[in-house]
């Protein structure tokens, strides 16, 4: 076996890879670094804005000393992540000094001004026209017509092969620990042409994964009560389960996530089944017990999760169900808490994500009574990952001997690191190649052989 970095148990699932930022400048352009912290939405957002700059005559810097000034994409999503972010934008501050901060924390400025009062500019999430504006007061632009020509694609800050493709912004849900619908709003979806045309561009430029996201899937369409677009000669409706037909025929793998599990998700299973749709649900269940679940203004219907998980598993066995919990929620008993454990053992999800329980400033679930101590969550989630990692250690063990298609990440000198359809860039594991490796190149999809297992990736052989 190869020493080959694992994924360790405690990778953040609501965080984006890091950005990838490699284009050169030409002479005299005027450049523009960008920090994009948090989840994929947030990425896709860094991207749409920095393509818009690149339109304009933009370079974009990788680092602080070559930039005239840095936009800062920030997170608000837990009271840690804008920590991150106001330390993010404190260091922006010191290795360059000329700071523009957008994002969801951007939504409450005064934070921001109040530990930084010497940003040039806050703006809200999505608000790209106010980033523009803000740009061009600090740093006017000086396009060369002849030279500075947008790639069809636009900027990308993720690796060619995969690219995430956002539907729909804000959410419907009114969950007491989360604030995102107050900084992102409600649910507004993209028109079906809208988002199929980006993808069609986007496997046209060589993208062989489209990873699409928003904050609630399932709901896509709603606020447009399902309507129907031109499409290809024909008309496709606002509904995932059409969108997901359509992307299917693209020709690229389409990968699902943040599913929640509303009864017409079964709809989709067939599609995975035909292999139109990779057979992969991220879904966000975040407990198991009903009375938790109801504390946290969610779904209580846990029993009937179980019920469809095994639906999905008959209608699709090669399924993989990703998914993401809260330990210690406030009022979160040692009966409720076993109640999840059980729940896990019977649901045997392939891939799970925990988060110990924060305040977040605004977050109705602040002033919820009977708070559990660090010390029970920490133990809490310890036992949680316990019992997780055995149930992944397990079910990939099963998959030594299986022959198995995978997308090649990253080729070095020890071999090739892949994933295989059940795994999600960054968040999920791997598989490496350590021998036989050197015709490989980024973004092919290999069949391999599985030979060997751990708790969360695989090694293979080319088969």
């Amino acid at each position: 076996m190869a020493c080959m970095t694992q994924n360790p148990p405690d990778l953040r699932p609501d965080l984006a890879p890091r950005a990838r930022i490699d284009e050169p400048a030409r002479e005299g352009q005027p450049k523009i670094g960008m920090v994009s912290l948090g989840c994929p939405k947030a990425l896709v957002d860094s991207e749409r804005i920095l393509t818009r700059l690149r339109a304009e005559g933009y370079a974009i810097s990788p680092d602080y000393k070559d930039a005239s000034a840095v936009i800062v994409n920030t997170c608000g999503f837990l009271d840690s992540a804008k920590a991150e972010s106001l330390e993010a934008i404190g260091e922006a501050l010191q290795e360059n000094g000329r700071v523009i901060v957008t994002g969801c924390l951007g939504a409450e400025p005064e934070y921001i001004t109040g530990a930084h009062p010497s940003v040039m500019a806050v703006t809200g999430p999505h608000q790209y026209e106010q980033v523009l504006d803000a740009v061009h007061a600090a740093v006017p632009p000086a396009p060369d017509p002849f030279v500075d020509l947008l790639p069809a694609t636009g900027v990308s800050l993720t690796p060619r092969h995969y690219s995430y493709l956002k539907i729909s912004e804000g959410c419907n849900h009114k969950c007491k620990f989360c604030i995102i619908p107050d900084m992102r709003g409600r649910l507004v979806s993209r028109p079906a042409h809208a988002v199929l045309r980006e993808a069609e561009k986007l496997v046209e430029a060589g993208v062989r994964e489209l990873l699409v996201i928003s904050q609630d899937t399932s709901a896509y369409g709603l606020d447009r009560k399902h309507d129907l677009n031109p499409w290809k000669g024909g008309e496709v409706r606002s509904h995932i389960t059409d969108l997901a037909r359509e992307l299917g025929g693209l020709g690229a793998w389409v990968r699902l996530h943040y599913v929640y599990p509303y009864p017409h998700v079964r709809d989709l299973i067939p599609l995975m089944a035909e292999g139109l749709v990779l057979p992969y649900l991220d879904i966000p269940f975040q407990h198991s017990h009903p009375d938790v679940l109801k504390r946290m203004a969610r779904p209580a219907a846990s029993a009937k999760t179980l019920d469809e998980i095994a639906r999905w598993r008959a209608d699709c066995p090669d399924i993989t169900l990703r998914s993401t919990f809260i330990v210690g929620y406030p009022g979160e008993t040692e009966a409720e808490f076993e109640h999840l454990l059980d729940w896990l053992d019977e649901a045997q999800l392939d891939r799970v994500g925990c988060f110990k329980y924060e305040n977040v400033a605004g977050a109705r679930s602040n002033d919820a009574p009977d708070h559990v101590p660090e010390a029970v969550k920490q133990e809490r989630w310890e036992r949680f990952m316990e019992k997780s990692q055995a149930i992944s250690e397990a079910k990939l063990a099963a998959k030594v001997g299986q022959r198995l298609e995978v997308i090649v990440d990253e080729i070095d000198d020890q071999g090739a690191t892949c994933r295989t359809k059940a795994d999600a860039p960054e968040i999920d594991g791997n598989l490496f190649i350590d021998e036989g490796f050197e015709g490989l190149t980024v973004g092919d999809i290999v069949t391999v052989e599985v030979d060997e297992s751990s708790e969360y990736d695989l090694w293979g052989r080319i088969y």
